[in-house]
């Protein structure tokens, strides 16, 4: 069982030891593999509107995290852009499913009216069927946008769903 609570600074080490290896391996996020560690933090804690953890119910371990912040500013502030990831050994756990349910009802709360995803990696298929299962639909293809490091160029989707009218 897992509790989401907003991220606290002192997170920061669980959150890094989860992020790095996921940033270095270069295979699902749009980040340099040599990114410094300050450069990590501020993208996910410290630039966005609000940062969550998932911890574990039992002893409070950080198990997980999204981010929620403005796809874009002005006339395109009411859509929202989220980044989630979940530790190596809490997958296939149900984690990920929760952040996603859970963002989605913050990004409400904040006024969002919509979610935009806008670099999900074709090779990655759990998460692609994940957000599919909550409601996201693919609004465009992007070909060979993404350079994975074992598969060459592959191709990027856009995935949106509508929150509120």
């Amino acid at each position: 069982m897992i509790a989401i609570r907003r991220a606290k600074a002192d997170d920061w080490p669980a959150l890094w030891s989860i992020i790095e290896p996921v940033f270095r391996a270069g295979e699902t996020y749009a980040v340099a593999v040599d990114i410094e560690e300050a450069d990590a933090r501020a993208l996910w804690l410290d630039k966005p509107v609000a940062t969550f953890v998932a911890v574990n119910a039992a002893d409070g371990a950080v198990v997980g995290s999204y981010f929620l912040k403005f796809n874009q500013p002005g006339g395109g502030n009411h859509v929202c852009n989220c980044g989630y990831i979940v530790d190596r050994d809490a997958r296939g756990r149900g984690v990920a499913s929760a952040l996603c349910e859970h963002s989605q009802r913050e990004a409400i709360a904040l006024g969002f009216r919509a979610m935009q995803y806008n670099l999900v990696v074709a090779t990655n298929t759990g998460a692609i069927r994940l957000w599919q299962r909550h409601g996201f639909e693919i609004a465009g293809r992007l070909p060979g946008a993404f350079r994975h490091p074992t598969e060459g160029e592959v191709d990027a989707l856009v995935m949106y769903k509508r929150l509120a009218d």
